[in-house]
């Protein structure tokens, strides 16, 4: 007789995608020095530009290059023409992230993307990767700017697929992850592989840290 398998923690779980399914670096960093550079802009180089990876794109430019209203929207469109043909796919799937989501659906989740990125845009990079297999939904905000939010983005996967929140986790390198999660009821697990910092994370509501894709893996399922 087969031994059954542990069971999991939560039947829905929702990820974040750049620094916590994909490690972006290089094309978001690359098309935001291409929008620097097209505003006349002094772009510093790639890793200074590293925590533009997670929050929305419109609030970086603002808080960094006091960017706003027709600025902020023109570098955004600057920062598109790089990403949608060649920055989209200047990213690679964190090692383990496809078994992790194999392991997880093997034992009865249901997995939802909720990104922060264009829905258009995520959905394109998980293709492109073999991952949208695994989602029931990938969700993410709209290119007029609707959604831009985490908080937002996770309401929306919430309604959409009539979900309660206790039966949830959302799963995430930055703070936005757990803000967005908090403000809707929602368990959040901070993720140290990616881009938010130990002290970052630490400083938001969260159930877990986890520092490797094996110990999320693990957290996930009871023992």
């Amino acid at each position: 007789m087969t031994a059954a398998r542990n069971p999991l923690k939560y039947k829905h779980i929702l990820f974040d995608l750049d620094g916590t399914l994909t490690d972006p670096k290089e094309g978001i960093t690359n098309a935001i020095i291409h929008s620097l550079t097209k505003m006349d802009i002094e772009a510093p180089d790639n890793d200074a530009l590293i925590h533009f990876i997670g929050p929305p794109l419109k609030d970086s430019f603002e808080a960094d290059y006091g960017l706003t209203d027709d600025k902020n929207a023109q570098a955004i469109l600057y920062y598109r023409e790089y990403f949608a043909d060649i920055g989209l796919f200047e990213n690679r799937v964190y090692d383990g992230i496809e078994k992790l989501l194999m392991d997880l659906k093997s034992r009865g989740a249901l997995l939802y993307v909720a990104t922060s990125k264009p829905v258009d845009y995520a959905r394109q990079i998980l293709v492109h990767f073999n991952l949208s297999q695994y989602f029931e939904m990938i969700a993410g905000s709209e290119l007029d700017g609707t959604r831009n939010h985490k908080a937002e983005v996770i309401q929306y996967v919430i309604e959409q697929n009539n979900l309660q929140a206790k039966n949830c986790v959302m799963i995430g390198d930055r703070k936005h992850d757990l803000i967005g999660a908090d403000m809707n009821n929602m368990d959040a697990i901070g993720v140290l592989y990616g881009y938010g910092s130990e002290e970052e994370l630490s400083s938001h509501p969260h159930i877990a840290l986890v520092r490797t894709i094996d110990a999320l893996n693990r957290y996930l399922i009871t023992s």
